[in-house]
């Protein structure tokens, strides 16, 4: 039996960094070091956390500071392993860990990391 597949999701800004580096970039290289099964940064058009303020893209459709969505696949084991290093990672952004059904895995990536 294999074990459960989960969804991480984190909430970031465009503008967040890491070292240096746009923090979207920093967090999906460092979960494929971390060898987990898929990741994707996404940009949103408008959003808003903790401090209410609103993130969009700006004038002219110059980044300004919108939302970034990342979001990784793996076993359950696997993300709860890489969540304190994102979080050392994330400092302002949100981390969700969700519950997920795999439909599809044409690369059959999730099967072979149960084995």
């Amino acid at each position: 039996m294999t074990e459960p597949i989960k969804m991480l999701l984190m909430f970031v800004n465009e503008t967040d960094t890491f070292e240096g580096h746009p923090l979207h970039r920093a967090v999906v290289l460092k979960l494929r070091e971390l060898d987990m099964a898929g990741a994707t940064a996404q940009a949103g058009i408008l959003g808003f956390g903790h401090h209410l303020h609103l993130h969009e893209k700006g004038l002219f459709g110059i980044p300004d500071d919108r939302p970034v969505t990342i979001i990784a696949v793996d076993q359950e084991s696997r993300l709860r392993a890489a969540i304190p290093v994102l979080r050392e990672m994330v400092r302002e952004g949100l981390i969700v860990l969700m519950d997920a059904e795999l439909v599809s895995d044409p690369g059959e990536r999730l099967t072979r990391l149960a084995d």
